[in-house]
C-alpha cells in the first residue's frame, strides 16, 4: 500500500515564501544578530599558604601612650568638598590662576657656633723712657727754605761758603759786608731761620749757629734776544733754592 499523502499548510499572502537556507534581506527590516560579549578570565584560586611551624608564643609588647590630639577650633572653616572645588574653579577668572606652592625643603642643620670673643686691639707701643745715662739729649734742628730764588746756584754757592759753620752774629756781619746781590736773599733766610727757633723751640736766637747750609738748582726760564742779521740769541734765567739748619752752640 502506498504512504498516504502529507497535508500543506495553506500559503499565506502577506509574508512571501521563504526558500530554506536563505536569510532575509537587510532592507526588509530584519534584526541582525547582536555581538556577544567577551568573557573575563577567571580569577585562578590561590595556592594555599604552607602551614608555619609552631613557636614559642612572644612576649608582649607595651602598648604606647595614646595621643591627645588638639580640639578643633570652633572657627575653622568646613572641610570643602570636590563639588565646592570644582565650582570655585569655574568662577575664578583664568588670569588668576595661581601656581600650586613648591614643596618646603628640608633645612639644615645649624652648626653650634663657639662662642668667639673679638680679640683686644694690640696696645700701641709706647716710646721708650729715656735712659738719664745714656747721655745728654740731642740738640733740636731748626730749618728754613727759600724756593725759586731768581739767581745761580753757583754765585749762591759762592756766599754761602762763608757763613757755614758760623754763629748768627757772625753770619751776619759777613752778610752784611758781602758784595754780591744773594747775600740779601741769604740774610733773610737767616732771619726766618732765628725766628722759626724762637717761636717753635722756644731757643734764644744769639745761642745759634749754622749747622749746614746748602744752595741747589732749580728750574730754568728760558728768553730770547735778537741779534745783528736777524738771528737770535737764547738767555738762560736760573733759579735756586736756599736751605739753612740752625743749632744751638753747646750741642754738635
Amino acid at each position: 500500500m502506498s504512504p498516504a499523502p502529507r497535508k500543506r499548510a495553506p500559503k499565506s499572502t502577506d509574508k512571501p515564501e521563504q526558500v530554506e537556507g536563505e536569510t532575509p534581506d537587510a532592507e526588509q527590516g530584519a534584526a541582525k544578530p547582536k555581538p556577544k560579549r567577551a568573557r573575563k578570565p577567571r580569577a585562578k584560586a590561590a595556592a594555599p599558604e604552607p602551614v608555619a611551624e609552631s613557636a614559642p608564643p612572644a612576649e608582649p609588647e607595651p602598648e604606647p601612650a595614646p595621643k591627645t590630639t588638639p580640639a578643633a577650633e570652633p572657627d575653622e572653616e568646613p572641610a570643602k568638598t570636590q563639588g565646592d572645588k570644582a565650582a570655585e574653579e569655574e568662577l575664578a577668572p583664568p588670569g588668576d590662576e595661581q601656581p600650586a606652592p613648591a614643596a618646603a625643603k628640608p633645612r639644615r642643620a645649624r652648626r653650634a657656633k663657639a662662642d668667639e670673643t673679638p680679640a683686644e686691639p694690640a696696645p700701641e707701643p709706647k716710646r721708650p723712657a729715656r735712659d738719664p745715662d745714656s747721655g745728654p739729649p740731642t740738640p733740636p734742628l731748626v730749618r728754613a727754605h727759600a724756593k725759586y730764588v731768581r739767581t745761580s746756584a753757583r754765585k749762591a754757592r759762592l756766599v754761602c761758603d762763608h757763613i757755614r759753620g758760623k754763629s748768627v752774629q757772625e753770619a751776619r756781619a759777613i752778610l752784611a759786608h758781602a758784595n754780591r746781590d744773594v747775600a740779601r736773599d741769604w740774610t733773610k733766610l737767616l732771619e726766618s731761620a732765628v725766628a722759626n727757633a724762637e717761636h717753635n723751640h722756644e731757643l734764644v736766637g744769639d745761642e745759634l749757629r749754622i749747622h749746614a747750609v746748602k744752595a741747589d738748582e732749580g728750574p730754568t726760564l728760558k728768553r730770547f734776544r735778537p741779534r745783528a742779521m736777524g738771528r737770535a740769541t737764547p738767555i738762560r734765567k736760573r733759579t735756586s733754592h736756599l736751605s739753612i739748619t740752625l743749632t744751638p752752640k753747646d750741642g754738635d
